[in-house]
């Protein structure tokens, strides 16, 4: 069984772009909140079942609106994510920020057929 890293740090500036996190293998992720955001693995976002999509409503949503105004620690395993639009139903496993931060800095035709299992 392998184990999966966990967070020692995280950080989320107010006004910054970026969700930073530490890991305890030593690594860190530099996850963008574009990114997060056209993730974001909630049934409204992407619907009850089938793969985590990007979602083009990002397309949409001002600049201010990603925005992180909270992190909430979901038990021992996630992060919601509370965005300045109000958007909070987001729950983000650590397993699945690891995956996310391989995106990093990939190309919107890269972002756009990506996709992660539930």
């Amino acid at each position: 069984m392998t184990t999966i890293p966990v967070p020692v740090e995280i950080r989320a500036p107010l006004g910054a772009q970026t969700l930073e996190i530490d890991w305890s293998d030593g690594g860190t992720s530099f996850l963008p909140h574009r990114l997060l955001r056209a993730f974001c693995p909630c049934a409204h976002c992407q619907g009850h079942q089938g793969p985590i999509r990007y979602a083009p409503v990002i397309d949409q949503i001002p600049a201010p609106s990603l925005d992180l105004q909270n992190l909430e620690e979901v038990g021992n395993y996630a992060l919601r994510l509370v965005w300045a639009d109000g958007h909070a139903t987001g729950i983000y496993a650590f397993r699945y920020l690891l995956a996310l931060s391989e995106l990093g800095d990939a190309p919107d035709s890269v972002l756009r057929t990506s996709t992660f299992e539930r």
